[in-house]
């Protein structure tokens, strides 16, 4: 384990799917690993996820996933670079997501083109 609660979490969903198994349980979480997870929710990536507040744990149950991961290092780009590094990481022009930290939190790439906005570079998935 690293110290990068993300890139932990998102290489355990990726292994999971790999694995062919539905529900993934990861022992380590943080906010961002949480609003991170929202995002992929919304885009069905992941059909569901639950907080176990107790153990401190989530439990996460995979939808139409191929691929997630992390963006190390976290690149800072400005609102007309996003274009270069999309097509850097995702496969095709209309696949995948990238997830970028702004000033008004996380938002997916579209969302930081329609609103001229740059930020850092957190994941990707598709």
């Amino acid at each position: 384990m690293s110290q990068d609660i993300v890139a932990d979490g998102l290489n355990m969903i990726r292994n999971a799917k790999k694995a062919r198994k539905d529900v993934v349980v990861i022992k380590r979480i943080s906010n961002l690993l949480i609003e991170v997870l929202k995002i992929m929710k919304q885009k069905g990536a992941i059909k569901r996820y639950k907080i176990d507040g107790k153990e401190k744990s989530l439990e996460i149950t995979i939808g139409d996933l191929f691929e997630c991961k992390a963006i190390k290092p976290r690149f800072s780009v400005g609102k007309g670079n996003i274009e270069k590094y999309r097509r850097r990481y995702l496969p095709a022009r209309n696949i995948g997501i990238m997830i970028v930290s702004t000033n008004k939190g996380l938002i997916t790439h579209e969302e930081a083109q329609e609103e001229q906005i740059g930020g850092s570079l957190i994941a990707y998935f598709y």
